[in-house]
């Protein structure tokens, strides 16, 4: 039996091999990959590396072994996830694995946004499936934030369409230890688990600590949805991933990700990690 991870090279994946091997030998952690080049510096650690592709149903015949314990992490390409999700599902089955974990949206089949839609179609598919589950439902990264940290710092404003909606974020790496701790425990099979952090924010408190810790004033400008949406593909997203970004921020209008169940802290045995922290880190140096 050994653990599988897919998606190991991408930003979460290589959080979780991290906390992984913190925690179980080397030997027993794969990594499926697209590129063995990329996951050059796992295979130095000791990871086991399966190449494979979520595009190529094929690909996967070899990525699992009866008796694993498998992450599906969710692909990255809205609008194609539910055709990748469904071969690392058939594939899963096929072998037999003991667990398919896979990294879905707070809510479940009650979110309600755009984004939700590939992950409520891909719990289903698990469902019918028939194998043994774990539903690791995760909030908002903080970073999802800090990453536009340098746009928000250059025009000294934070701006969205959430209203007053708040944020129950926590960071890549706190999700990443809740994978690796249902993947390494037991009592997780059949089990949904609604992960974010502990403590629910606004975007006019997110505003005031930039403030506070810049020194400069930086206002939360709320703006209608076209507004928004203009100011996303004026800096150039795609019109169809930035309407996916102001179709979010009318979710957390809804307070659909303000949720705080404390079933990430409860998971990783440690409080999350606070906004304050992950921000103070980001910012540039002075």
């Amino acid at each position: 039996m050994s653990i599988v991870v897919t998606g190991a090279t991408g930003a979460l994946g290589r959080l979780v091999v991290d906390a992984l091997l913190a925690t179980v030998p080397a030997g027993e952690v794969v990594a499926v990959v697209r590129d063995k080049e990329k996951a050059a510096a796992l295979a130095a650690r000791g990871v086991e590396l399966r190449i494979a592709d979520y595009d190529r149903p094929e690909s996967l015949a070899g990525a699992f072994r009866s008796g694993d314990r498998v992450l599906l992490i969710s692909g990255s390409e809205v609008g194609k996830r539910v055709a990748q999700h469904t071969a690392v599902i058939d594939a899963a089955k096929t072998a037999g694995v003991a667990q398919l974990a896979y990294t879905g949206v707070l809510g479940g089949p009650d979110a309600d946004f755009t984004l939700a839609d590939e992950h409520k179609a891909t719990e289903q598919l698990i469902l019918d499936s028939g194998l043994p589950y774990t539903f690791l439902r995760n909030g908002w990264y903080t970073e999802n934030y800090t990453a536009n940290l340098a746009s928000v710092l250059e025009h000294r404003a934070v701006l969205a369409n959430a209203g007053e909606g708040r944020v129950a974020s926590a960071t890549r790496a706190d999700y990443a230890a809740a994978a690796a701790a249902v993947l390494t425990g037991d009592g997780h099979l059949n089990t949904a688990y609604e992960l974010s952090g502990d403590t629910a924010w606004s975007l006019a408190e997110y505003a005031a600590l930039l403030s506070e810790l810049t020194g400069e004033e930086i206002p939360y400008k709320n703006v209608p949805a076209a507004a928004h949406q203009e100011v996303l593909v004026g800096a150039g997203l795609p019109e169809g991933f930035a309407a996916i970004l102001v179709d979010v921020d009318e979710a957390i209008g809804r307070g659909r990700l303000a949720g705080t169940s404390g079933d990430l802290a409860r998971l990783i045995g440690r409080p999350t990690t606070p906004l304050a922290e992950t921000v103070r880190a980001a910012l540039p140096a002075a």
